[in-house]
């Protein structure tokens, strides 16, 4: 039965551009999920608010945008993106919330006070501090 209907059979793989990461016509959905790679934008010259607004348009009313990621220490914004691979949490939340959406939840669950946040994630002597945000298109 399983082999007949596998569990990712309503699974779509999509590759596009961050600054255009929705097909045309696609709305109405549940979730969007990006774990580990919002800093990268950074250094990526993605133009994050027309992102953000796409993904905030195509979820359906009550969808759920999560986003988790490498903690970087407040105030750096994205200046340590690429060499730390790191993000602010402060300036995430911002933009997320300049387009639309509103922060329903926050995880603590991968957060660790150890780390300092100041070396590469992939250096990282102890576990790294991240976070995980639940936004909702309200």
């Amino acid at each position: 039965m399983r082999l007949k209907k596998p569990a990712m059979a309503n699974v779509v793989k999509v590759v596009r551009d961050f600054d255009d990461p929705v097909p045309p016509g696609v709305s109405d959905l549940d979730v969007v999920t990006f774990f580990f790679a919002y800093h990268d934008l950074g250094y990526m010259n993605v133009d994050r608010a027309r992102m953000n607004a796409a993904l905030f348009r195509a979820l359906k009313p009550g969808g759920h945008y999560i986003i988790a990621d490498h903690s970087a220490q407040p105030g750096v914004g994205m200046g340590v993106s690429k060499t730390l691979h790191r993000v602010d949490e402060a300036l995430l939340k911002r933009e997320v919330e300049a387009a639309g959406f509103r922060l329903v939840r926050e995880e603590n669950f991968m957060r660790n006070p150890e780390d300092t946040r100041d070396t590469p994630v992939f250096r990282s002597k102890v576990p790294v501090d991240e976070f995980v945000l639940d936004y909702i298109k309200p």
